[in-house]
């Protein structure tokens, strides 16, 4: 499992998750900006995600639902509010319905990821902003701190499927 800590700050209002990875930090960026990569771990693994648009530029939008074994689904949406290539993205995370339109109901969240070269490969930090401590808590409740380490336990899978992740690139000089 490549989760080395969780943080969770409630003066904050962050929830921080720090993940090593055995992998350059293109290989793990790439994962996260493919569609059929990232879906294959956004969700845990008996709730898998099917992402139907996943933009990655400032401005962009990616939609998702995550599937339940009883056929049920929670569907989500990014909106992508910066990035650095190679280095990080800003969205804001949030429920949506099934027409992938976002739950006012239900609150949203700014989340940052950083990736970082280490000795051994790659860093990613996860860093989630919520409004209040009332909706940390709530998704908190929620099984959110579960359902991230189920979800980063399936990364490594999809980092070490490099067939996959070559497909129809070709081959590249450097």
């Amino acid at each position: 499992m490549p989760i080395t800590s969780v943080d969770t700050d409630p003066a904050a209002l962050t929830l921080t998750v720090v993940a090593d990875f055995t992998v350059p930090v293109r290989r793990l960026w790439d994962a996260y900006l493919d569609p059929r990569q990232v879906e294959r771990f956004w969700g845990p693994p008996t709730y898998p995600a099917t992402f139907t648009r996943h933009d990655g530029f400032a401005g962009g939008l990616s939609k998702y639902c995550m599937t339940g074994p009883e056929g049920d689904r929670s569907c989500g949406y990014w909106e992508w509010t910066a990035v650095d290539e190679g280095r990080s993205f800003e969205v804001r995370d949030g429920f949506a319905g099934e027409d992938g339109e976002p739950d006012a109901e239900m609150p949203s969240m700014r989340m940052v990821f950083e990736f970082a070269e280490t000795a051994l490969g790659s860093r990613l930090t996860t860093t989630t902003h919520f409004a209040s401590l009332d909706e940390l808590e709530q998704l908190q409740a929620m099984g959110m701190m579960e359902g991230m380490s189920a979800a980063m336990g399936q990364i490594d899978d999809v980092l070490a499927d490099l067939a996959s992740f070559a497909a129809g690139n070709g081959t590249e000089v450097q």
